[in-house]
């Protein structure tokens, strides 16, 4: 598909995180993941917020939106966010209370580690190649 008209897809914005508590999952995502708010408004004919965060210099963002029936929280989200050093980074966010799993390393792939949010959402911590 090409965009010569404006109607193709050009690119990723943001990926939606459900969580159940936006307060509590901001508080996570910017105080320990270290995400800066890009957005962050009401959303008075939904109720909510409109929450984006990213880590700095970023293209591609995360939105807490509230979890509903249909779209629930403590969901494999498939985020892989990266990290300079993924052995430093799982040992911060260890300390910090967030579960984290092993960290794993396999000949010729970055190591990476899995971690849940406090609503259970998974996302994974790759180490920049």
């Amino acid at each position: 598909m090409t965009d010569t008209d404006g109607a193709g897809i050009v690119g990723v914005s943001t990926i939606g995180i459900p969580v159940s508590d936006q307060d509590r999952a901001l508080a996570f995502y910017r105080d320990v993941l270290g995400l800066e708010v890009r957005v962050d408004a009401p959303l008075p004919q939904i109720g909510g917020r409109w929450i984006m965060l990213a880590p700095p210099g970023a293209a591609v963002s995360v939105s807490l939106v509230p979890a509903k029936p249909d779209a629930p929280a403590g969901v494999e989200t498939g985020i892989r966010f990266e990290a300079v050093d993924a052995e430093r980074a799982h040992e911060t966010l260890a300390g910090s209370g967030t579960e984290v799993g092993e960290m794993l390393r396999w000949p010729g792939v970055p190591a990476m580690f899995a971690a849940h949010d406090p609503d259970g959402n998974r996302f994974e911590v790759v180490e920049r190649a």
